[in-house]
Formats: C-alpha cells, sequence, structure tokens
C-alpha cells in the first residue's frame, strides 16, 4: 500500500526543494524536514510500550515507542539527510545502509555495498528521497527479505508512478509513504517535473 501526504506544509516543502537556486545546507535541511513528518505518519500505528521514568515529581509510567526494534537503512548517498533525521528522532534505532547505483545505460540498478544488519523481528524504514523506476528499491527490498525484516517501510519524497506499480507489484506487502507523487517519467526514467539528482544536490557534487 501506499499513502501520499496530501498537505499544505508538505507540498511547500517539496517545491522548495523544486527551486534549483538554493543551496545544498538549505537542500538537506528541508529534506530532513520533510522526513519527520513523513516518519511521523510512518509510525502512526507503531506498537508501544510501557516504562517507569523519573519524573518531577516521582515515579511514572508512560507509554514509548521501542526504538531498538526498528532499522534505519538508507540507499546512499542520496538517502543520507534523510537517515539523520529519522536517527535524530529515533535515538535508539539501529542503522544500516545500501549502496545502490543506476546503469545509465540500462536503467537497471546494481547493489554495490551492504551494511545491513539481521532484521529478524524488526520494523524497517527504508529511506530514499527519489523513486524513479522503483528498481533500487525493488533490489533494497529484496535484500532486507534476506535478512529476515519483520515489515519495511519506505519513505520517499518523490515518487512516479511507474515506480510505485513496479514496486507494489513486486512486494505488495511493503507500505510507502511518499511527499508527493509526479506526473511521469521521462524517456531517460526522470522522473517529471522532479527536482534533480538529490545526491548532487545535497552535497554540491559535480
Amino acid at each position: 500500500m501506499y499513502r501520499e501526504l496530501h498537505h499544505p506544509l508538505v507540498q511547500s516543502l517539496v517545491n522548495t526543494l523544486r527551486d534549483n537556486t538554493i543551496d545544498a545546507f538549505v537542500f538537506r535541511h528541508t529534506i530532513k524536514e520533510l522526513t519527520k513528518l513523513l516518519l511521523y505518519e510512518a509510525l502512526r500505528e507503531i506498537p508501544q510500550i510501557s516504562k517507569k521514568i523519573m519524573t518531577w515529581n516521582g515515579e511514572k509510567e508512560y507509554d514509548y515507542i521501542k526504538e531498538e526494534e526498528i532499522v534505519v537503512v538508507s540507499v546512499l548517498r542520496a538517502g543520507l539527510p534523510m537517515h539523520e533525521a529519522v536517527i535524530d528522532t529515533l535515538r535508539a534505532a539501529v542503522s544500516g545502509f545500501l549502496g545502490i547505483k543506476r546503469d545509465e545505460l540500462t536503467h537497471k540498478s546494481v547493489l554495490y555495498y551492504d551494511r545491513v544488519g539481521d532484521c529478524t523481528g524488526k520494523k524497517v524504514i527504508l529511506v530514499d528521497p527519489m523513486m524513479a523506476t522503483g528498481g533500487s528499491l525493488c533490489d533494497a527490498i529484496e535484500v532486507l527479505n534476506k535478512k529476515h525484516a519483520k515489515s519495511i517501510c519506505i519513505l520517499n519524497i518523490l515518487a512516479s508512478p511507474e515506480g510505485i506499480e513496479t514496486v507494489l507489484n513486486k512486494h505488495p506487502d511493503v507500505e510507502m509513504i511518499i511527499a508527493k507523487i509526479d506526473e511521469k517519467l521521462n524517456n531517460d526514467k526522470f522522473i517529471i517535473p522532479g527536482l534533480g539528482d538529490a545526491g548532487d544536490r545535497a552535497y554540491n557534487t559535480l
């Protein structure tokens, strides 16, 4: 299943990212703010546990998210600002990283780096700002399934209808939270209208 966030603040932040005149710092900061809004939606129904804490007027018991059972996985390098936003919020969550690049001739994805541990019994939050063809995310999901993830939730800033269809056809049990679904892919498999290469813009890569 997938959900698109129809909210004026979300749309305003997405459109800020489309502005090619903003610098890398503003680009990363805006991605982080959007990620927190996506995370809010992704954790809407997550189970909580009760634990006792010492408050200003004695010991009390309150509900908390069990952060240790969440694994945050980012697709390098564009996913790094999103990753930072999640672990800044969920400080006890476990981190993992996948390096997946796209072959510019075949438009197919290639896995070149895997630094994700065992995910047995854990909820995986997979972050990647752009879902174009969906190939990279399908590869990432296959890796995570082999590591026995209990569930997978993908956070995307932008997605194409084609990418969503590809992922759901191959992995119908995956949840996707998307800030904005754009119009289409062009002949080069870039999202239109899109926002350019998120990794390059986030880190001033030439």
